[in-house]
């Protein structure tokens, strides 16, 4: 466990490096499946991936002390409300923390889309996320179609384009 949450840091702080200026996301030429999970929210709610079945869906893995997850925040939100009359959902799942850390943080970063805990990291480590923040899309078969690793400026036009186009495609 311990050497799990070091790599993630040292991903963390790679990822702020590497973030996309051109603020694309990586398609997947095979794409696979997305590992299933059954997560609490902040109000003890359960989700399974399957709840999300049959339309696009963006699935962040984060940290609150991963600086380019703070930061991508905002416009994850900003994202979720321009994504959401179309039927596109989006979840954030925080890894390793606890249900008052993450309530703190979101005192300074309010947002409204749902956010789960993978406080063991059981789920991550079925998902190939390369550290933190790492995003999914999946299009409405739950198949991994494009990733991005780093922060994103979730409210660029082009990114909310490439996530509506799996919308028609299904």
């Amino acid at each position: 466990m311990k050497i799990l949450l070091w790599s993630l840091l040292m991903g963390c702080a790679g990822a702020a490096l590497a973030a996309d200026p051109d603020q694309r996301l990586t398609p997947l030429s095979d794409p696979p499946p997305a590992p299933g999970f059954t997560l609490q929210d902040m109000d003890d709610a359960t989700h399974r991936l399957q709840d999300y079945a049959g339309k696009p869906l963006i699935v962040n893995f984060w940290a609150t002390w991963c600086p380019p997850c703070r930061e991508e925040m905002p416009s994850m939100q900003r994202a979720r409300e321009q994504l959401a009359p179309d039927g596109i959902e989006l979840l954030a799942i925080n890894v390793g923390e606890d249900l008052d850390r993450v309530f703190l943080f979101l005192a300074d970063y309010p947002v409204e889309f749902p956010i789960l805990f993978d406080q063991d990291s059981a789920v991550l480590e079925h998902w190939p996320v390369k550290g933190l923040p790492t995003t999914f899309v999946l299009d409405g078969q739950g198949r991994i179609v494009y990733r991005a690793i780093g922060g994103r400026e979730w409210d660029d036009p082009e990114l909310l384009r490439q996530v509506r186009a799996l919308k028609t495609a299904d």
